[in-house]
């Protein structure tokens, strides 16, 4: 059973700040459909206040219908949705009785499966065709006699192994330009919703994984990498390195100054690699400034002298590690003759 994480904003005026009710996921691990509410402040205040405020019989008799069709659509929320996306658009898919909730409720709907446009042979191949049109495609073209038939679903057929994440550069450059800024929406991906956000130009999926229960630094994932290279943020979208045990000190000044620095060192060569369109092998570099900026935190807190006799016990064994390392320098400096 899920449940759901409920957000409120606390202050429009200002910085984004959200109220946590509660992460958790099925023991299976499966999400299907169970990302609208999280989208959701009241599911009621929604209906009402897209109502039509127009009293044309018209609208309000298709509004009822729309309302009345939601209804029977609800109930399948606790076992999945089906959604059928297109790979030309990422709020496109094929219209399914389904998707009235996430229309009649205002929810943007999005996914990241598209085909890059400077492949020309996989747009051919592919064309406006839905995921299952095209699986229909590939299995019609194998037994064509036709050769280009036969060519084209090997090409839509490479084209789905590839993308076997379901999110290509393409489709996350897209993405990231279709989601407005501060915009609740639902991503779907690998036949999973998720609640996604973009704050301050980048993009972020709600943590429903039961295993971060008890993490309270863990909210948010970012979504900047089709590989699954992501990063966890807390409530505040702060990148966030402790948990567990190790977050006991994490409201500490020191470790607040330390936090933002590598806030702010890992969102500019974020915006940087997005910028050069840089690919993968890029995102090593960033996990290696992270890393140096930890390490020379590190070193900072070890040099500085120990106001307390407790906190002094730790300097003889950090000088002792050094000295070790020194002679071990030392030593291999001597040749064996």
């Amino acid at each position: 059973m899920l449940l759901f994480c409920v957000w409120r904003r606390r202050n429009w005026s200002r910085a984004p700040r959200w109220t946590r009710s509660l992460v958790s996921q099925r023991w299976d691990g499966k999400t299907r459909g169970r990302a609208v509410p999280g989208v959701w402040k009241k599911p009621g205040d929604c209906i009402l206040s897209i109502k039509p405020q127009e009293k044309s019989e018209g609208l309000q008799l298709n509004f009822q219908q729309n309302v009345n069709d939601t209804m029977m659509v609800l109930p399948k929320l606790s076992t999945g949705l089906d959604v059928n996306v297109r790979f030309t658009g990422v709020s496109d898919f094929e219209y399914t009785p389904e998707c009235i909730v996430f229309d009649l409720l205002n929810v943007p709907l999005y996914h990241g499966w598209l085909v890059d446009p400077q492949s020309p042979e996989v747009v051919q191949a592919v064309g406006k065709l839905s995921y299952n049109q095209l699986v229909e495609k590939i299995i019609t073209c194998k037994h064509s006699s036709d050769s280009n038939l036969v060519t084209e679903g090997l090409i839509a057929e490479q084209f789905l192994e590839s993308t076997a994440s379901q999110l290509t550069y393409h489709g996350l450059c897209e993405l990231t330009a279709a989601v407005k800024e501060e915009e609740l929406s639902v991503f779907f991906r690998n036949n999973h919703f998720s609640t996604m956000i973009k704050h301050k130009g980048h993009l972020y999926l709600l943590v429903t994984d039961q295993g971060f229960l008890q993490e309270e630094g863990v909210v948010w994932e970012s979504l900047h990498n089709v590989d699954g290279d992501s990063c966890f943020c807390d409530t505040d979208f702060h990148l966030s390195h402790a948990l567990g045990k190790e977050a006991a000190g994490a409201s500490s000044p020191e470790h607040q100054l330390q936090q933002r620095q590598v806030d702010q060192d890992y969102m500019i060569a974020l915006s940087l690699q997005q910028q050069q369109g840089q690919g993968p092998s890029a995102l090593s570099d960033l996990e290696l400034a992270r890393q140096l900026q930890q390490e020379e935190y590190q070193q900072q807190q070890q040099q500085r002298p120990a106001p307390a006799p407790t906190q002094g016990r730790a300097q003889p064994g950090a000088r002792a590690a050094g000295e070790r390392r020194q002679r071990q320098k030392q030593d291999s400096d001597c040749a064996l003759l």
